[in-house]
């Protein structure tokens, strides 16, 4: 993967090189940043052939969160076994991938390691490209693999539990930064909350189920840099309900849920309209783990209605982590940037590539 920023004084920038002359079509997506082993088979830009699936949920739920020495040894023993599962689920021999791309970053680097080892060697094996993706970039893919013909740009709100960003898609590839958390990422913090009401893990799906039963306006918790820019911050939001619960440890477990679940949403989504309107975008989409979460989507979907501009939903599945995406991202930065060198290493730390940041276009 290509590591050249742009500055921000030359936005005008030719990102890659000129694509090989045979462009491989079928991408092998492999996405192993976290605690889901997955592989996917994609054609095209948009064309899903397969996508499998393997959860460690279970694993983890007794920890209450991701432990990463079990997250990696579930990969090493999950990851062939998906892997074949998903060429044979697309209906293809080994030697009809034309390209195998996997997730370098950002996420656990023992789990990263084990994803991006194993394309390499299948890589080498099948002697075709090896392409590295960024993780980030692949959630922004999410929605263009079940609605190819979104119109560009389109803001993407991109929530799940490691970030919350506001990103300008402008183009395949070029991204403008618009807004990111200073602290806590929102799914980061329906864990924590979660977590300390003992409700169990993960926390999101869990405070999702229970706000459907109470009272959204129970208690008035603050929304964070509501009207500060495009920033987001919600580690001060969960100490509040933190606080909250200890010194009212009577109150209805489901409408405090409501309650904190409604004041993320709040900001979320006045945030993303706030942005699509300005920066002149055609849609506005939503990513991420946390984009599965009932209330965002409802109220996503009213303010883009609101606001006279188009909105998208991924699927459920689509939202968290998969290979779909993986391959997709894959498929695009082929375009771009040809083959990543197989020395690409994975990277815990891994930045959106191309953003460029500054004052929504005149």
């Amino acid at each position: 993967m290509s590591s050249q920023v742009p500055s921000q004084e030359d936005p005008a920038i030719v990102l890659g090189s000129d694509p090989p002359p045979h462009t491989p079509a079928i991408v092998l997506g492999i996405e192993t940043s976290c605690d889901e082993t997955a592989a996917a088979v994609v054609s095209g830009p948009s064309d899903v052939l397969s996508s499998v699936i393997s959860s460690q949920v279970d694993l983890h739920a007794r920890y209450g969160g991701v432990v990463p020495e079990i997250a990696s040894r579930a990969h090493v023993e999950l990851l062939t076994p998906v892997v074949a599962q998903a060429v044979i689920e697309a209906g293809l021999s080994d030697h009809e991938v034309e390209a195998v791309a996997a997730t370098a970053g950002p996420g656990l680097i023992g789990s990263l390691l084990v994803g991006v080892s194993a394309a390499k060697s299948l890589a080498l094996v099948w002697d075709v490209p090896f392409v590295a993706v960024n993780h980030l970039e692949a959630h922004l893919y999410s929605s263009f693999l079940e609605e190819p013909d979104l119109e560009l740009p389109v803001v993407v709100l991109l929530v799940s539990g490691g970030h919350t960003l506001l990103v300008l898609m402008e183009a395949f590839g070029r991204y403008r930064l618009i807004g990111q958390t200073l602290d806590d990422a929102a799914g980061e913090a329906f864990d924590k909350v979660a977590r300390f009401m003992d409700l169990g893990y993960p926390g999101g799906p869990v405070i999702d189920r229970l706000a459907m039963d109470g009272n959204p306006e129970a208690v008035a918790f603050p929304r964070p840099m509501y009207d500060d820019g495009y920033d987001f911050s919600f580690s001060g939001l969960k100490t509040a309900v933190v606080n909250h619960v200890r010194n009212n440890p009577d109150l209805d477990v489901a409408d405090i849920s409501a309650s904190f679940q409604e004041a993320v949403v709040d900001v979320l989504v006045h945030k993303a309209r706030k942005a699509a309107e300005e920066y002149g975008a055609r849609g506005l989409c939503l990513a991420g783990g946390v984009a599965a979460n009932s209330s965002l989507r409802e109220r996503l979907l009213d303010a883009c209605v609101a606001a006279g501009i188009s909105g998208f939903l991924p699927s459920r599945s689509m939202c968290t982590d998969n290979a779909a995406m993986v391959a997709a991202a894959g498929w695009q930065r082929l375009q771009l940037d040809g083959p990543s060198p197989l020395d690409t290493g994975a990277d815990p730390n891994l930045a959106l590539p191309f953003i460029l940041s500054g004052e929504p276009a005149a």
